[in-house]
């Protein structure tokens, strides 16, 4: 078969969404879809019924509802009072509907100055989430914005890091008064999202401002959050309810608010990912872009996501793509056991940058180095949205080149010695309706691909570890800065890591019990001291591990235990 014929017969191009699928350079097995039929049934059948609510996190008792987030009419009717057993009516579609309609009336009251901060009308925002909380929003922000156009600019705290959220608060500058915080999580009980909070509550008062007047939550009703915001007097408060998980939380408030605020058409996203999950519900994996998807993962893979995926986009606009990708498809994929309780070790690793800036970065790997990836190109048609200047002689434009060095680099991969494979994802131009559909159709490739390979991509027990993890460290830095502090009437000698460990008292919390790891200590130890505020100071030794500690009752910052 000649390349031309591969092309033909691999490239399949849907009107409904703008979205074309190239798959003419993944080498599928002989009798690879024949061979799939029965688990795509299965997973469509799957699919019908977590989109008719059927608990899909046994974890926490769920169901997965996102799809119903841009079609309200699909929610269930009906379901179960948990307490009686009974049938009882379901006010979910009300409630999104209802939701919708309050993010953009509250939208138009900030743009026309009704709602307005301290220091005058709103022109920032600030989002304080983590994780989908803010992944989402940053993608379609960068993804849709523009200097000139935008209603209101955006601003992020998305990590618990000291540094990254004075640079923020340092961009805002003297309008924090004008800036309006939201304040996005489930619970309220998120560490990295509480402590942004009260960053930003610090803020505030240094100023000599209350935070309150310029705060909005997106949370759970009935949440700690939730009733936060009430007992203290926030502006508003917007709902997210439990069956919507943060990676899928972008056509909620979650990513709506930010969104409408901006000023961004937000039915034009709705609209984007309603008309790709109808799409996307066909049966026929030749009609249904996302099983397209999923088969491809699962042929390349071999069904153990064996290859990573490169995502490179080839537009500024959807610079951010990958690492929204990474946290949607990594945190729903990467699972330890399957549906059975197997232990299987499933996942698929995302990485990713923008085109042309691969071809000076990582693509002479990608050719001729190890061969255990495949790349999606992300292709965008329009260019910008007037004519372009020639740029050589032969009359070519900036954005001809993009798309020869999209094209170049997409055959260049195929060719070499061992063919790296790839599949090309083309969209008319980047617009609130093709980025929706760019989000549901990823959002479907991961739910279809997860039950081809048997596992719930709805939990994540992983993330869950972790935090427990983190809590154990913070409650032993707790007992070391008591233990180095001392009482009154005694202060410890300075001592090292390996003593500290085993001179702490057993912990107050039966969840944290056993013996102190001396490793850990050290890393705390050198984390106090380095940093004012927390009392400890490191007397240096011959060695790191040499290194002893004692509390201080003057903050000296140090720098690291290095070898004398």
């Amino acid at each position: 078969m000649n390349t031309w014929q591969r092309f033909a017969n691999n490239y399949r191009y849907f009107p409904a969404i703008d979205l074309a699928v190239d798959l003419s350079r993944m080498d599928f097995p002989p009798g690879f879809h024949s061979m799939m039929a029965n688990r795509l049934a299965a997973a469509f059948h799957a699919m019908q019924r977590l989109e008719a609510g059927e608990i899909a996190n046994p974890d926490e008792n769920r169901r997965v509802g996102h799809y119903w987030l841009r079609a309200p009419d699909l929610a269930p009717r009906k379901e179960k009072d948990p307490d009686t057993g009974r049938s009882r009516a379901c006010q979910i579609s009300l409630e999104i509907a209802t939701a919708y309609a309050s993010i953009q009336s509250f939208a138009r009251q900030v743009h026309e100055g009704r709602v307005a901060g301290v220091g005058g009308p709103f022109k920032n925002v600030l989002v304080i989430g983590i994780g989908g909380s803010a992944l989402g929003p940053q993608f379609v922000s960068q993804a849709l914005g523009h200097p000139l156009t935008d209603r209101m600019r955006l601003f992020f705290f998305d990590n618990t890091d000291p540094d990254g959220m004075d640079r923020v608060l340092a961009a805002i500058g003297p309008d924090l008064g004008r800036t309006l915080c939201i304040v996005i999580s489930k619970s309220g009980g998120t560490k990295e999202t509480a402590n942004g909070m009260e960053e930003a509550k610090a803020a505030y008062q240094r100023l000599g401002l209350k935070f309150e007047p310029h705060a909005v939550a997106v949370t759970t009703p009935g949440s700690d959050l939730s009733n936060r915001a009430i007992r203290d007097g926030w502006r508003r408060q917007f709902p997210l309810w439990d069956w919507v998980g943060g990676r899928t939380s972008q056509t909620s408030a979650v990513g709506l608010l930010p969104a409408a605020l901006q000023g961004l058409d937000t039915d034009g996203l709705l609209a984007g990912a309603r008309t790709c999950d109808q799409l996307t519900r066909l049966d026929r994996w030749r009609q249904n872009p996302a099983a397209q998807l999923a088969l491809a993962w699962y042929a390349i893979g071999n069904g153990r996501g064996e290859k990573d995926m490169v995502v490179i986009p080839y537009k500024d606009r959807l610079d951010l793509i990958a690492r929204y990708l990474q946290q949607l498809v990594m945190e729903s994929l990467g699972k330890e056991k399957d549906l059975q309780g197997a232990i299987v070790n499933q996942g698929l690793a995302v990485y990713g940058n923008k085109g042309s800036t691969d071809q000076h970065a990582y693509i002479q790997q990608l050719r001729d180095g190890l061969p255990n990836f495949f790349v999606v190109f992300i292709e965008v048609l329009r260019d910008r949205l007037g004519e372009s200047i020639a740029v050589d002689r032969l009359g070519s434009t900036s954005g001809d080149y993009l798309s020869g060095f999209l094209l170049g680099t997409r055959s260049a991969l195929y060719e070499s010695a061992i063919p790296r494979q790839s599949l090309t994802l083309t969209v008319g131009e980047v617009s609130p309706f093709s980025v929706g559909v760019l989000i549901a159709l990823f959002e479907r490739a991961v739910g279809l691909y997860a039950s081809l390979i048997g596992i719930n991509p709805y939990h994540q027990p992983g993330v869950q570890a972790g935090k427990v993890a983190a809590d154990k460290v913070l409650e032993l830095q707790h007992r070391i800065v008591a233990y180095l502090r001392g009482t009154p009437d005694r202060k410890p000698e300075p001592a090292t890591a390996s003593q500290i460990a085993q001179a702490l008292p057993p912990p107050a919390d039966s969840r944290y019990a056993g013996p102190a790891d001396p490793e850990t200590v050290f890393k705390i130890c050198e984390h106090l001291s380095a940093n004012p505020g927390h009392g400890v100071r490191r007397v240096r030794g011959r060695l790191p591990a040499n290194a002893r500690y004692s509390g201080d009752e003057q903050d000296t910052a140090a720098s690291p235990a290095l070898s004398d």
